[in-house]
């Protein structure tokens, strides 16, 4: 523990450089008469005096923030940018003084509920400027609201609307997710270590604060790939980084002199059992993997991306421009709380003295970002002593299981999952007594125990089609490296699944076939909006086994949050979720599966079973598969530690995930239910779905409990059988079906987008032009793409 403080600064990763903006003076000489026009300055405290006063707000020093952060901004745009640091620190301070020290959960709501009526996305009739219509905001009452209409009527003109459709949503997410900092005031509840995360991106400020880096640079992120993982994961790397940092150097002032538990050093305390110093310094372990992460998304994910999308050189340049201003955000925003007297950083000399400069920075890259390319696969780890794993709910089975059994096998059996055909790509996979012995109707009779024989039998063969494709995408794409190939099979049963459910294609292999087959029988049953939805879900899995081939050609044990954030998408929990939400009708509106609630509600159900998989299959991943993307890894890699402390570490979160599920099913789901006035046959679909989550989750147990997919004798089994030739793929098992097979927009092969791959762009378009970071990814590019037309 450093002198008169909880714990000493750990040194922090700094690959960039922090520059100052020379409009420095201006931008803080414009905040204090700013700050003082829009009545902050003599805001009265709820225990009397004023939040700030101009001595305060020097000492804050938000003109040095944004010079640090825009360091190449002009002058009008860093008052402005600067403007908006005073606006929303004024906020936080503001609702700290009246709502979360008095714990006015319901003055804070209302508060809250005026703060979007100043953002009208619609500017109306203004200026010829485009300015915003001042008769389409209500008349300000306080310093925060009247801030809020100066700032977007001189920001939001300048803009698009789809950035103020996002800037907006940030913003919201800034300001109403403070409810859930003061629910767990209240309650004094500290979050888990996955809730904090997720919840710290949109109460923490920093996607907020991204949006206004497109702002500072001048280049809006192309709309068309806003939302395509490699811009959401530079989102939210950034965001994560910007707040475990802000986390080390606030948790003096937050947790010790505001009594707030919202500081990733105290979560980790609370989850670990560590002491502060040890909890620091993994907090800014974590900090340090999200940079890598970022790093690494920028490096590999976005070329590929501009490809795939056809992004022109200029949108290809605007998104570079916000990376890079990430990256200045990054180190501008560490210089700035080594000086802010808003922080513990008198120690800021010290740290400064170490090696933590450019000429250093290869050491700690060699110790932390290499780290995650070195683990040797294929190593000999043994069975895993299971521990005892919590689950409260009562295991119920469907009566049919015995026919759904039968039917099972008969099915895989049709669509080729068990047979071995030379002339048939993707076959042999599984053998039948494989398929026998992985039981996947016990699963769907405990996820479903009152379904008709019917529904046990599709619930059965979509577990079973998953399953096979979670083992068919490794074993035929990924000893090659073949993230081309992949891709285009990927694309393949995109169009396996046509909306107006008429046919497309012909399928040419197994996996085609199973999910053609399943396609017709479920989504025959949907609603157009329905099966969108569904749709939506099976490609989200698909898009995941994409990011696992990514990270196998890497030979990298992934970054922990990438880690919890994209297994749940390979994990397929989304799809079979889905099934139980759609089967409510719309009884439920929308608004309440939107919710953050239920997205927390369902988050922590998959993140149970996605864990509760980890400690199953560890022996058969690790050992037998040579994979690197399990739970127990990437604490064994992150933290240090054994594999038998994997498992604990793995166990308790699986423990806190279940908690939290059973606090927001038991707390927030009735006050959201009271918030959004449903009536009885809603609340009744709510609970119901509610029940289908903790089938869903106790029947993911008592499946891996007994399938016989995990067990050694199984694994040695299998292995055995495959020396003995008795599964064989040939060459032609690893390569997708013949160029004459292929649909016309699929026929060349191009890299993968991670979220959204239509619509498809024209046969005849030229490959776009891509900006190339290095030799090999060049050569990555033209293997995808094709030769030019």
């Amino acid at each position: 523990m450093s002198e008169n403080h909880p714990f000493e600064l750990p040194v922090f990763y700094l690959p960039h450089p922090a520059r100052l903006n020379p409009h420095v003076e201006t931008a803080r000489e414009h905040a204090r008469v700013w700050a003082k026009e829009m009545g902050m300055l003599d805001a009265p405290s709820e225990g009397g005096g004023v939040i700030w006063d101009e001595a305060e707000l020097d000492r804050h020093d938000y003109g040095l923030l944004c010079a640090y952060t825009h360091p190449d901004c002009d002058a009008p745009a860093l008052d402005l940018i600067t403007d908006w640091y005073v606006w929303v620190f004024f906020f936080d301070d503001h609702f700290l003084d009246a709502f979360k020290r008095t714990r006015d959960s319901k003055g804070a709501k209302a508060y809250l509920d005026r703060i979007p009526l100043f953002m009208p996305l619609d500017l109306g009739h203004g200026d010829a400027r485009g300015a915003v219509n001042e008769h389409l905001t209500p008349e300000p009452e306080n310093p925060v609201e009247l801030g809020l209409a100066d700032l977007w009527r001189r920001t939001a003109p300048s803009m698009s609307m789809e950035w103020r459709e996002r800037f907006l949503v940030s913003t919201v997410n800034l300001l109403f997710e403070s409810l859930w900092e003061l629910t767990n005031i209240t309650t004094d509840r500290v979050a888990n270590p996955i809730e904090y995360i997720a919840m710290r991106r949109k109460v923490g400020g920093a996607p907020w604060s991204a949006g206004l880096v497109e702002y500072a640079v001048g280049a809006e992120v192309p709309a068309s790939v806003a939302h395509e993982r490699p811009l959401k994961v530079l989102r939210d790397t950034f965001s994560d980084a910007v707040h475990l940092r802000n986390d080390l150097f606030s948790y003096e002032r937050e947790v010790t002199d505001e009594g707030e538990n919202a500081n990733a050093v105290l979560v980790f305390e609370r989850f670990l059992g560590y002491d502060t110093q040890r909890c620091a310094n993994l907090v800014n372990d974590l900090l340090t993997s999200r940079l890598h992460q970022f790093e690494n998304s920028a490096l590999t994910e976005l070329p590929i991306l501009y490809a795939d999308r056809g992004l022109d050189p200029a949108e290809q340049q605007s998104v570079a421009l916000y990376a890079k201003g990430l990256q200045d955000w990054q180190a501008g925003g560490h210089e700035w709380h080594m000086r802010s007297s808003r922080y513990m950083n008198d120690a800021a000399d010290r740290v400064l003295r170490r090696p933590n400069g450019i000429g250093t920075s290869a050491g700690r890259i060699a110790a932390s970002g290499l780290r995650q390319h070195v683990r040797t696969p294929y190593r000999q780890v043994g069975p895993t002593a299971l521990p005892d794993i919590h689950m409260p709910y009562e295991l119920r089975l469907n009566p049919h299981l015995d026919a759904a059994r039968k039917h099972c096998l008969d099915w895989g059996d049709q669509m080729g999952f068990t047979s071995v055909d030379p002339m048939q790509p993707g076959t042999g996979v599984w053998t039948a007594r494989q398929l026998d012995g992985f039981d996947f109707p016990l699963c769907a009779a405990g996820i479903d125990p009152d379904g008709s024989l019917e529904e046990l039998y599709e619930a059965s063969d979509w577990l079973a089609w998953g399953t096979y494709g979670d083992d068919y995408y490794p074993a035929a794409f990924g000893g090659g490296r073949d993230l081309g190939a992949a891709v285009v099979q990927h694309r393949r049963l995109e169009q396996c699944m046509p909306l107006d459910l008429q046919p497309v294609l012909a399928p040419a292999n197994p996996f085609e076939r199973g999910l053609t087959d399943l396609w017709a029988r479920t989504g025959s049953k949907l609603g157009e909006t329905a099966r969108g939805e569904f749709r939506e879900a099976v490609m989200k899995m698909l898009e995941a086994w994409l990011w696992e081939l990514h990270q196998a050609a890497q030979n990298r044990v992934p970054d922990p949050v990438d880690y919890v954030e994209m297994v749940r998408g390979t994990f397929g929990s989304d799809m079979t979720m889905s099934l139980a939400r759609l089967r409510t009708g719309r009884v439920v509106p929308d608004a309440v599966y939107a919710s953050r609630p239920v997205r927390e509600l369902e988050d922590s159900a998959v993140d149970y079973a996605c864990l509760l998989n980890d400690l199953f299959s560890y022996q058969k991943e690790i050992e037998y598969e040579g994979e690197l993307i399990n739970g127990i890894v990437v604490a064994e890699e992150f933290l240090g530690c054994t594999k038998e402390e994997g498992v604990e570490v793995v166990n308790d979160l699986m423990t806190t995930r279940l908690e939290q599920f059973e606090f927001i099913a038991a707390t927030e789901l009735p006050a959201l239910a009271d918030d959004l006035e449903l009536d009885t046959g809603a609340r009744e679909g709510l609970e119901a779905y509610v029940q289908d989550l903790r089938n869903w989750m106790c029947a993911i147990l008592h499946w891996h409990r007994e399938t016989d997919r995990y067990g050694e004798d199984e694994l040695r089994l299998a292995r055995t059988e495959r020396a003995a030739g008795l599964f064989e793929p040939d060459a032609a098992q690893a390569r997708p079906p013949a160029a004459a097979e292929v649909p016309a927009q699929s026929r060349y092969l191009r890299p993968p987008s991670w979220r959204d791959y239509l619509p498809p762009r024209p046969e005849s378009a030229a490959p776009a032009e891509v900006a190339i970071p290095n030799a090999n990814t060049a050569a990555i590019i033209r293997r995808l793409v094709g030769p030019e037309s």
